[in-house]
């Protein structure tokens, strides 16, 4: 028994399980313990302290945390059986995601699937010991959970398959479910609920928030948590959870990963990850550490909320307010909006070949840009915008930052009046084809393509990842060097910027001239 829990294993199972999928992932045990070197270790030292698991897969958090009890009661508790039936029985808590996960992190915290059978090291009375799964159902409401939003033609399945319909936020009295309060609530919760749509990948419903928020209701002393960092700037009806996570002045420590690679080896979860600490009794500044690839950017105090989105590199922010400190007209008060004309990115209604009276319509197939033709009486939104000069740009472009230096954005170009598009660009317009040019120009620079980065989270640019991006006259082609001279960007500066945005050469030209 004592083996167990005080020697390091090498290679270690649940390192090995931590990968398993995007949206349920098993958590490796180094992190599980940089998350608990948060917390004050006192708290391993207290007999009292209780701890809950509210989405248990493989049980590491509850095993990483038996093994420091362990350690911390032993004065307090001498006997080892002694300190392992208190610990097990009076501190250590889970509720698992599925039956199998419960199966899973009962073997892995107690040493055996039955906590009431003869190998596990503690006894407990009934099958389950601290560790529950309680197959749950939706509260459908129409064709909608009221408390998750799962599609009921999605999730209203067989008795014989898993609902994904989890018991800790599946209720209006989470403290119901132990009926007891928690000191520390700390875990990794599911991430999102699947959509059954074409557009699966960008459509998939966040869910790990109602765990941070269901979690928070119960008041624990600390929550810790390890989540997408979408949230930070975009992200599926994710807009409150951001201001409230922002504005939270008892999340004291932040550590975020741009790459969910470097910390679940071969998951690929878009945006990055990051993990945080909720102090109840303490507010303040936030610790605030960037790691990619094992290089450490802080931690830096940060006021999170000083921006409607968080900014992740703290180095970023001094360029930051060198550029939005005149208080210049963004540019996008001459950028379309999402699908301007209507049509979407696999729209189709378009000639191939130009009769009377048609306008260039660009779109694109398999990643190559082209060009069909529209009657102009078929443009029905935005018709005003059809006789602007225009500069378009792929609102797909690069991976949100994953690989460094970033292009940030696809290859822009410009485009004469009279064009529309379908959703597969945003574009900016302008009366001229110099000034068309002008923007090209800037859009081309790693000045203006590091302020768009500082708000693009994945691989989607939306309209409001340009709000920092400030308007300049359009009357004169825009370098780097212009612009670091008009807004005092020092050498260290520039050395930052060009070591995370990859140079782009100047598309020229007219693509009708093409």
């Amino acid at each position: 028994m004592n083996d167990f829990y005080t020697n390091t294993y090498n290679p270690d199972v649940l390192s090995c399980l931590a990968n398993l999928s995007n949206d349920e992932v098993f958590t490796p045990p180094n992190i599980v313990n940089k998350m608990l070197d948060m917390l004050p270790q006192e708290l391993f030292s207290d007999p009292n302290t209780t701890f809950l698991d509210p989405a248990t897969k493989s049980g590491v958090f509850l095993r990483e945390i038996a093994k420091r009890l362990l350690v911390g009661l032993g004065n307090n508790i001498p006997d080892l059986q002694e300190r392992i039936d208190h610990i097990f029985q009076n501190q250590l808590f889970g509720i698992a995601i599925t039956e199998m996960t419960s199966l899973l992190t009962r073997r892995s915290v107690y040493c055996s699937k039955w906590p009431n059978g003869p190998y596990s090291i503690t006894k407990f009375n009934n099958p389950e010991g601290n560790i529950r799964f309680k197959k749950t159902k939706h509260a459908w409401r129409g064709d909608k959970c009221a408390f998750c939003g799962a599609a009921k033609s999605e999730y209203d399945r067989d008795e014989t398959l898993e609902t994904h319909a989890y018991e800790f936020i599946h209720t209006t009295k989470p403290e119901g479910i132990f009926n007891m309060k928690f000191d520390v609530i700390i875990g990794n919760p599911p991430y999102q609920l699947g959509s059954n749509d074409d557009r699966a990948t960008s459509r998939d419903k966040p869910i790990y928030n109602q765990f941070v928020e269901q979690a928070k209701k119960m008041n624990p002393r600390y929550l810790a948590m390890i989540i997408p960092s979408r949230w930070m700037a975009s992200g599926l009806g994710l807009t409150e959870f951001r201001r409230v996570m922002l504005s939270d002045k008892h999340i004291r420590k932040l550590v975020d990963y741009p790459v969910a690679g470097d910390v679940f080896s071969g998951v690929e979860i878009k945006g990055g990850v990051c993990y945080f600490l909720w102090d109840r009794d303490n507010e303040g500044n936030c610790e605030v550490t960037n790691i990619r690839e094992n290089n450490l950017v802080g931690p830096t105090s940060r006021h999170l909320g000083e921006f409607d989105v968080f900014v992740r590199d703290s180095r970023a922010l001094g360029i930051l307010h060198k550029a939005i400190a005149n208080k210049e007209t963004s540019i996008t008060e001459i950028l379309s909006v999402d699908k301007e004309f209507g049509w979407t990115s696999n729209f189709s209604g378009f000639n191939d070949k130009q009769s009377a009276g048609d306008i260039a319509l660009y779109y694109n197939r398999k990643g190559k840009r082209l060009t069909g033709w529209i009657n102009r009486t078929q443009v029905t939104k935005s018709a005003h915008l059809i006789d602007k000069w225009k500069v378009m740009v792929p609102q797909a472009g690069s991976d949100g930052g994953q690989k460094i230096p970033d292009p940030v954005l696809g290859t822009s170009f410009v485009v004469a009046s009279p064009s529309v598009c379908t959703q597969t660009y945003l574009f900016f317009y302008v009366d001229s084809e110099a000034e068309a040019n002008s923007i090209n120009s800037y859009i081309n620079t790693r000045f203006f393509r590091f302020l768009v980065s500082l708000r693009k989270i994945t691989q989607h640019a939306t309209r409001s990842t340009y709000t920092w991006v400030p308007q300049q006259k359009w009357d004169e082609p825009w370098t780097d060097e212009k612009l670091y001279a008009k807004y005092g960007i020092t050498e260290d500066e520039i050395a930052f910027i060009e070591s995370m945005i990859r140079p782009m050469e100047l598309n020229g030209g007219n693509e009708n001239d093409k």
